[in-house]
């Protein structure tokens, strides 16, 4: 259940009235049984705001949890589902880093499209509510859990410390070009730190020069040289960064905090 996509793309329900949702609820979970399609209809169907409202509100009304109230009433991976929908969306992505790193073996791909996709705010949401949830350090755990290069990146990225600015340094972007270009495909072996260098700290506008000052080089896409020096998990994090930065104006510069 890897949170990249945790953005919100539910759209503000019409004629949302949080007592009606209340009193659904309640009723779905009176009596033998639950309903859970009457659970799912009132949850999947609200925005992240409107479902704290509801939380608030069964608490105001009923003076229990509504979270305590499905943990009695749901189980397995729809029990799961439904508490993820009632998490903030930091809380969710701290949960899910807790969850990829509980256990024999680390889930690395949830901790790549988590780290990899968020913004300097959202880092230091998620950050925070970790110790609030968990009462640990999520760097201290993701150092416990993971190792070497990969290890770095990670913890760079949790310094919530990018250039979030629209600032472009083309000098500085033919060389960053320059140093990534030299650090990989120019030399035998790979000098990671230079891509970790560039590729978590810039900011996305300037980053897009530097790919496209690198492809005119090195006559490849970045991605490409990427696949071609790295391995494993420590070039999956790079993709997903490459990616965030390619795809989406809003990848790391829009996110969740005011769903």
């Amino acid at each position: 259940m890897a949170a990249i996509g945790n953005r919100g793309t539910v759209t503000e329900a019409a004629g949302f009235k949080v007592e009606g949702d209340v009193n659904r609820l309640r009723g779905a979970m009176k009596g033998a049984g639950t309903d859970e399609a009457a659970v799912i209809e009132v949850l999947a169907r609200r925005t992240i705001a409107q479902r704290q409202r509801i939380k608030e509100a069964y608490k105001q009304t009923v003076g229990k949890d509504l979270t305590d109230d499905l943990k009695g009433e749901l189980t397995g991976n729809f029990e799961n589902v439904v508490l993820g929908l009632l998490m903030t969306a930091p809380v969710y992505d701290a949960y899910e880093l807790r969850n990829a790193m509980k256990g024999a073996g680390t889930e690395e791909a949830a901790l790549t499209d988590i780290l990899a996709s968020r913004t300097n705010a959202e880092i230091r949401a998620i950050t925070a509510a970790y110790v609030k949830d968990y009462e640990k350090n999520l760097e201290e755990d993701i150092d416990g859990d993971t190792s070497g290069m990969f290890q770095r990146v990670l913890v760079s990225l949790l310094t919530a410390g990018r250039d979030e600015s629209n600032t472009v340094d083309e000098a500085q972007a033919v060389k960053d070009a320059k140093d990534i270009y030299e650090a990989g495909e120019a030399r035998w072996g790979t000098d990671e730190v230079k891509f970790l260098t560039v590729l978590c700290v810039r900011n996305r506008n300037h980053l897009l020069q530097v790919f496209k000052g690198y492809q005119k080089i090195s006559g490849r896409d970045i991605e490409d040289s990427i696949k071609r020096e790295m391995s494993g998990s420590l070039e999956n994090v790079f993709l997903a960064i490459v990616k965030c930065l390619k795809t989406s104006q809003h990848s790391l510069q829009s996110g969740y905090i005011n769903p």
